[in-house]
């Protein structure tokens, strides 16, 4: 098969879609399939997005259709961009489309229809009722602009987990949903790193223990919330500090603001975005990580987390229910006093984080691995038939198909 995917970037500060992207791009084309990826992504971008990704296994085999990064009118109007769909999509056997709300995605699923391609949407979680209240009148009027049109007439749109299948049903569009999971490639986490980074990064730290932030400074993530939390566990754990890793997406001013009036920042450490070999030796380093999103599509970072053998406290709105199922963490709501009170006790209880961190590895190894996940995709691109009213069952039934 041709295979098509589209992202309107493959700038690893945006975070998880675009290493969904390119991981199920790889696995795809391992298996025999010719794989492209179109997305805007100029010199400097290209050059850090190739380096966080080369250790994925196979990535060499993706053929890349990069643009440079858009100007104003590029964003509004994708001229450069239509113009490498249309060249690009005859002859493609599927289209696989990343997000929503970019015209060059919506560009892609028109020329798709064009040519007679059948394309899915994977929304990555930006249609669930938390992120629709964002931007809530422009996404209105977006729907009625074409990008209803693009997700209904979807041969299916592309879920991550049950909860995001089900927070879809308020918009009530036409395609029917397919729930795939994203995974981890085993290869790279086959060797995983000594401990001592920590002790390397950071002088001031010495042996203290870490609890461990690794996503985007955005306001989705609760980083105000685990603020609070710290707050409650600092003051009973003075051998343990916070240290906050990722891109800043807009949150890092205020986060700095509020962990300054908590009287906490000398023991909050922000370290800025860490990828490849260095992301794996902060997770191995780490004695908890924690993630209390108000929002998650399926969190490639709780997946590296759990691969890496580390015990998880997430909130219950990243769905992912498999980790109390596992017993590989602890899935809290997103008040402050929940997350402390888990943190503690995964901190004091050493043996129970141990046994925490082997089920979340023995989870993630038996049921979330990128080939299997790129077997799924291809029968999703190919259907036994037209309804998509059937299960696809994969690792634990995890994966499954519904109509609306």
């Amino acid at each position: 098969m041709k295979i098509v995917h589209v992202i309107s970037s493959i700038d690893p500060a945006q975070g998880g879609p675009q290493s969904g992207c390119v991981r199920l791009a790889a696995a795809q084309s391992a298996l025999g399939h010719d794989v492209h990826i179109v997305s805007y992504g100029g010199v400097e971008i290209q050059k850090r997005a190739f380096q966080s990704a080369g250790d994925v296994p196979y990535f060499s085999l993706i053929h890349w259709h990069l643009l440079e990064d858009p100007d104003r009118i590029e964003q509004v109007l994708c001229i450069k961009g239509s113009r490498q769909l249309h060249s690009l999509l005859p002859g493609a056997s599927f289209v696989h489309i990343h997000g929503v709300w970019e015209p060059i995605l919506k560009s892609a699923a028109s020329t798709a229809r064009t040519n007679r391609v059948p394309y899915c949407v994977q929304p990555h979680g930006m249609l669930d009722a938390w992120s629709m209240k964002q931007k809530q009148l422009k996404k209105r009027i977006a729907l009625r602009l074409g990008y209803r049109k693009m997700l209904d007439q979807a041969k299916f749109l592309l879920t991550l987990n049950a909860d995001e299948s089900r927070l879809l049903e308020p918009l009530r569009l036409k395609a029917p949903n397919l729930t795939i999971p994203n995974g981890i490639f085993l290869e790279e986490f086959a060797d995983l790193p000594e401990r001592g980074f920590f002790r390397e990064q950071l002088s001031l730290l010495g042996e203290k223990r870490v609890i461990l932030f690794l996503s985007r400074l955005h306001t989705k993530k609760g980083l105000d919330i685990l603020a609070d939390a710290f707050k409650l566990v600092a003051a009973s754990h003075p051998d343990v500090d916070l240290v906050v890793a990722g891109p800043d997406g807009g949150a890092r001013e205020s986060f700095v603001s509020q962990i300054s009036q908590l009287d906490i920042a000398d023991r909050v450490h922000l370290i800025g975005p860490i990828y490849g070999k260095d992301k794996l030796r902060a997770l191995v380093d780490a004695s908890c990580f924690c993630l209390p999103s108000r929002q998650e599509g399926f969190s490639v970072a709780i997946t590296e987390a759990l691969a890496c053998g580390l015990p998880a406290v997430v909130s219950d709105a990243c769905h992912f229910p498999e980790i109390r199922t596992a017993n590989a963490g602890i899935v809290v709501s997103l008040d402050p006093a929940d997350v402390a009170s888990a943190l503690v006790r995964v901190l004091d209880h050493p043996a129970v984080a141990s046994n925490m961190g082997q089920n979340g590895q023995r989870l993630v190894r038996e049921n979330y691995t990128w080939p299997r996940i790129a077997e799924l995709t291809i029968q999703g691109y190919t259907p036994n038939d037209n309804t998509m009213s059937r299960t696809v069952l994969g690792a634990n039934a995890l994966v499954t198909a519904t109509d609306h």
